[in-house]
């Protein structure tokens, strides 16, 4: 039994995963109580290490301990969107008494590691870093305060407690097989790696990367000068950096430079792997880039009772289930926005981070056709919007904020706030549709409708991320017919809202109150469809098979 002081997991290994990995990631999504995490890449991880412990692999996770966490959303008093930082302690981490002593800028940053014992979430075993401790000084102290700070010298300050850090907790637990670094922010660890060995070959066969933004906009990009100030690049001179990088300008960028520095490499859906590969193919003496759909843990998500019900072909006690987590959700809307939404109208969800290219305000922008379908009398909807803009993102911001302003006096309309875990799962158990429109193809994978469709949500949505993987239109769900990319984003958008409010006003809607049976089908098909593809244990198993037994 571990103590958190060493790499000994409570169970024994399954032989097929005994290479030991650690898997490096800014966010976990665990549990609603362990605010560490902003969305898609908190919950995919968080599955990750959930399904890890299910098949019993010989892993752990290196995460941040945020001490504000990412944000709390809340609204002003005039309803406005507010951020609010509040200090988070959790008393069920453990100290292994673990300091690292690291370098930033020149100076010392002690590092503290709290572990997370795998009895208490179903993960494998887990630590998690903060400079947040009486050994540093009040800046070194604010290093940990939040993810995803704005400040450009505080995110490089994170880079490097998570990967150098990491790196030498790691070693403390007495070594790992493969370092596996989900997104580039833990990228400093390629350097630690290389500092040690001195050879970039032994470097690749310890280092494995998952990219997930399929925009070259979306990577990040800093001065290398500042890096270099900052000691991203450990023991490694810049010149070196820049040969080893391939960052010869001013600029440098984390995705390439970690393809190059890795020995595999994937995207998290088919579709990204083909974007991700011709997004880099210009790129010399990058790795191989594979694709692993992204995947959610249906152990934490599913509804067991609706589970039940379908195995036994029990369609009474499968819509009678879904109604009573439509009325539960139904109370958090009523204590949030006082409306009283009806178990009995269709009720769609748009709920994720809200940014511009996921489109939230998509299915109003025709405003009198979209009242028209809320308004009717025959086949009336409800629509509920929820999600966390980046705090800074002002614009997604304004967004949130003018959904809720035209709105709120609705009673079929509603938009929440605390688009957590929690939230996350009653939205997805009360949604009769689980709408998803970003333009393509700029979702690399959009786990969310997946865990939906585990509890009889049916998924509408642009032909993107890991939908071309599952949905069969009109058999487990509906796709918006793809835009042409190469026209104006005003065509592209002009084209997807149309086809979604024909979709929804001649087919979608007309089904669910008028051929009730067939669109019980559709529901059924899709819980039978998403498990077990797009249950994490596939995903799990395939980083083993496809990337980490292959170095």
């Amino acid at each position: 039994m571990s103590n958190g002081g060493n790499w000994a997991h409570p169970y024994t290994y399954n032989e097929k995963y005994s290479k030991r990995v650690a898997y490096f990631c800014m966010e976990f999504g665990i549990d609603q109580s362990l605010k560490i995490y902003s969305g898609g890449l908190g919950y995919l991880a968080g599955s990750h290490m959930r399904s890890a412990y299910q098949l019993k692999q010989n892993m752990i996770g290196v995460g941040m301990l945020w001490r504000y966490g990412y944000y709390d959303q809340i609204r002003d008093q005039h309803g406005s969107m507010s951020v609010l930082y509040r200090k988070k302690f959790y008393s069920f981490l453990k100290d292994p008494d673990i300091l690292i002593p690291i370098t930033i800028k020149g100076y010392k940053v002690m590092v503290k590691a709290l572990y997370l014992p795998p009895e208490v979430f179903g993960t494998v075993p887990m630590y998690f870093l903060t400079t947040d401790i009486p050994e540093n000084d009040p800046l070194s102290r604010s290093i940990t305060t939040r993810l995803y700070h704005s400040n450009d010298v505080t995110r490089v300050a994170q880079n490097i407690v998570l990967g150098v850090g990491g790196a030498k907790l790691v070693e403390i637990l007495g070594g790992s097989d493969l370092i596996h670094i989900n997104e580039a922010h833990a990228l400093p660890v390629a350097f630690h790696l290389y500092s040690k060995y001195r050879n970039i070959e032994d470097v690749r066969k310890r280092l494995v990367f998952t990219t997930h933004t399929p925009e070259k906009a979306g990577n990040a990009v800093r001065s290398i000068y500042l890096l270099n100030d900052m000691g991203f690049f450990c023991d490694v001179d810049m010149d070196e950096a820049r040969r080893l990088t391939g960052m010869y300008g001013h600029d440098f960028e984390y995705t390439p430079s970690a393809l190059r520095m890795a020995g595999i490499s994937n995207g998290v859906s088919q579709l990204h792997g083909h974007v991700a590969r011709d997004m880099w193919k210009d790129y010399s003496g990058i790795c191989e880039i594979k694709a692993i759909t992204n995947a959610q843990d249906e152990v934490y998500w599913r509804d067991e009772s609706l589970y039940k019900a379908l195995q036994k072909e029990d369609d009474m006690s499968l819509i009678s289930r879904k109604k009573q987590m439509k009325r539960d959700l139904f109370k958090i809307v009523a204590d949030q926005e006082g409306d009283l939404l009806d178990e009995n109208v269709f009720t769609i969800v748009w709920a994720r981070r809200f940014a511009g290219y996921k489109r939230a305000d998509l299915i109003k922008r025709d405003y009198e056709r979209f009242m028209r379908l809320v308004n009717d009398v025959e086949m009336p909807i409800q629509v509920i919007w929820a999600g966390k803009p980046y705090p800074e993102d002002m614009d997604a911001i304004n967004q949130f904020n003018e959904i809720s302003e035209r709105t709120y006096k609705h009673p079929r309309i509603s938009v929440l706030t605390g688009y957590e875990l929690s939230l996350s799962a009653a939205l997805k158990k009360g949604a009769d549709v689980w709408l998803n429109t970003p333009r393509r193809p700029q979702e690399a994978s959009g786990t969310s409708g997946m865990t939906a469709a585990m509890n009889g949500a049916v998924n509408v949505s642009t032909y993107d991320g890991w939908i071309p993987e599952f949905i069969k239109h009109g058999n487990n769900g509906f796709t918006i017919p793809p835009a042409d990319v190469t026209k104006s984003i005003y065509e592209q958008d002009l084209h997807d809202q149309n086809h979604l409010m024909d979709l929804l006003e001649f087919s979608i809607i007309p089904m669910y109150y008028r051929e009730p049976k067939k669109w019980l089908e559709i529901v059924k098909n899709s819980m039978r469809d998403v498990i077990p593809m797009f249950d994490s244990k596939r995903m799990a198993d395939e980083y083993y098979t496809k990337l980490f037994n292959t170095l």
